[in-house]
């Protein structure tokens, strides 16, 4: 026999049965569109690798994924945004390897803290960095720029979107490592740089293949030396440093994805799973391919590894280097 006692205590764990299972469907993940931040403007590489992966990955999970572009203090302002976000899983960000591994060295202080601040949710893609050459700049191939640039020492200027990016620490590398002198010639941004090399104001540009592959292909700089390990599919007549006997110089952009660190776990494995089902994707690869990206899926256990390897790597050279931006 239920007593009026037992009843009530029956009907008040029904009724939490029933929030409980209410609460669960109404934030089932994701429940409303996701914001994808990005660093840099509308129309660069990295906006045009977050717009084609988020399409796929709102296209799996059934939900708008509407990219934010912040721009500004080489993706600080993004990162300390995205750092401070509540940790919900509808914040994402495409993190390079500026905001994850050089800031923390090239900056005394940060608004915020790369390795503390941000859960990795997976990699996405990569491009090697290229040395190209004006049309009138006088040289046609890697052979030629060496030749020039150990008979002139200091002559002739590289072009880098902005001190501390990938591409200035790239070319801090080969300078190393090749044992030459170049003057090192920093914009703020990259099409500015781009616009002044196929003008012929500079002589060379340490590109990223995304930013140049439009010109590239149009004949209006010249692709000298590309600084992977392995020749690049879309520049297949263009040698790597390595085959010229520099065997330490590599060096590229990539981006990942990362979320504020307080995300669940559960979020972001819902994240990491969706996005290598979307980087897995055959029209997805076409169109990064297509536009200068080598798609380079990876989880997150292998993008820290990753992470940390690069700054193992490139803390030393900036410390060496002695570069710092404050």
């Amino acid at each position: 026999m239920i007593t009026g006692r037992k009843l009530l205590h029956f009907t008040a764990a029904a009724l939490a049965l029933a929030v409980s299972a209410t609460a669960l469907a109404q934030t089932a993940y994701p429940a409303k569109p996701v914001r994808w931040v990005v660093g840099y403007p509308a129309g660069g590489g990295t906006d045009f690798l977050a717009r084609t992966v988020g399409a796929q990955v709102s296209q799996q999970m059934g939900q708008p994924v509407l990219v934010d572009n912040r721009p500004g203090a080489g993706a600080i302002i993004a990162s300390e945004n995205v750092a401070r976000s509540p940790g919900d899983g509808y914040t994402v960000f495409s993190a390079d390897n500026g905001v994850l591994v050089y800031n923390p060295a090239l900056y005394k202080k940060l608004p915020y803290d790369a390795e503390k601040d941000f859960a990795l949710v997976g990699l996405m893609g990569r491009s090697p960095l290229i040395i190209t050459a004006a049309p009138n700049a006088g040289i046609a191939d890697a052979k030629a720029l060496l030749a020039a640039l150990k008979a002139s020492p200091g002559k002739y200027s590289i072009a880098t979107p902005g001190t501390g990016s990938p591409h200035h620490l790239a070319y801090e590398l080969f300078q190393r490592e090749a044992g030459v002198s170049m003057l090192h010639v920093p914009y703020k941004g990259g099409a500015p740089a781009l616009q002044d090399l196929m003008g012929g104001q500079v002589a060379l540009m340490m590109l990223d293949l995304p930013s140049g592959v439009s010109a590239i292909r149009a004949g209006k700089v010249i692709p000298l030396l590309a600084m992977s390990g392995e020749r690049v599919p879309q520049l297949p007549n263009v040698p790597t440093a390595k085959e010229l006997g520099f065997a330490n110089v590599e060096a590229y952009t990539w981006q990942g994805l990362v979320t504020p660190a307080a995300t669940p776990r559960e979020v972001q494995a819902k994240l990491g799973s969706e996005l290598q089902k979307a980087m897995a994707d055959a029209g997805v690869k076409q169109k990064l391919y297509d536009a200068g990206w080598e798609a380079r899926p990876a989880d997150a256990t292998e993008m820290t590894r990753y992470a940390d390897s690069e700054r193992r790597k490139w803390h030393a050279l900036i410390k060496a280097r002695d570069i710092k931006l404050d």
